[in-house]
């Protein structure tokens, strides 16, 4: 996570010091020194603040490797066909995360979903549990073009599959792998880390119930040819 290197540099963008950064978000000096400095991180109503105080996403504060360089236009073939990311954002909405029905399994045991659009179709499948492991692919015209692979474990007996869903639900275009950088609801969190881009990426995801861990999962992916 790049957090404390973008907080510094667009704080010091908009000519403020600590003190006044610190005011603006009703906290003290101190905890935004310790955020620039690694040594804390904000809660999820400060991240919100400061996005929507510097007009930058959450995915890119906490993410983003150049702020000074970044000019928001995406690069590449596949960064670009937003036809395949809304589709895909589409497909998951309509799938797992919206408690659709499941198609009959393609192996012993598997959990399968099928979505199609004219020429595009999306296949997920899942094996196991509390214990998972999955696939995720879209096919163009019945040439295979994108596929994400996953798996996670439930550590915990507090873990909510309905907030799971409610999480997988607010999929974007912008990331359409998993949830949202950072999502809450009452005592539930959830976080998701991604490094890359839609032709190639891996990144993780985890919940909390206040402060325990009860799920997490690894995923990776892109497109292929």
């Amino acid at each position: 996570m790049n957090l404390h290197k973008n907080l510094k540099f667009l704080r010091k963008k908009n000519n403020l010091s600590q003190e006044a950064l610190a005011e603006i978000l009703d906290v003290s000096r101190q905890a935004v020194a310790k955020w620039e400095n690694e040594q804390a991180f904000p809660d999820i109503e400060n991240l919100i603040h400061l996005s929507n105080y510097f007009k930058i996403s959450l995915d890119k504060l906490i993410k983003e490797t150049d702020l000074c360089n970044f000019s928001g236009s995406e690069t590449g073939h596949y960064s670009q066909d937003d036809e395949i990311k809304a589709f895909l954002c589409r497909a998951k909405k309509a799938t797992y995360a919206g408690k659709g029905k499941e198609s009959s399994p393609s192996r012993p045991n598997s959990h399968d979903y099928i979505y199609t659009e004219g020429h595009l179709k999306y296949i997920d499948t899942y094996l196991g549990g509390e214990r998972f492991s999955g696939e995720e692919a879209l096919w163009k015209n019945d040439l295979s073009y994108w596929s994400m692979n996953y798996f996670g474990k439930v550590t915990d007996e507090l873990f909510s599959g309905d907030f799971l869903k409610e999480v997988l639900l607010l999929v974007e275009e912008e990331n359409p792998y998993r949830g949202p950088s950072i999502y809450q609801n009452q005592s539930y969190k959830y976080h998701c880390i991604i490094e890359g881009d839609f032709e190639w990426f891996k990144g993780f995801e985890e919940i909390f119930f206040e402060n325990k861990k009860v799920y997490d999962c690894m995923f990776h992916g892109g497109c292929v040819k």
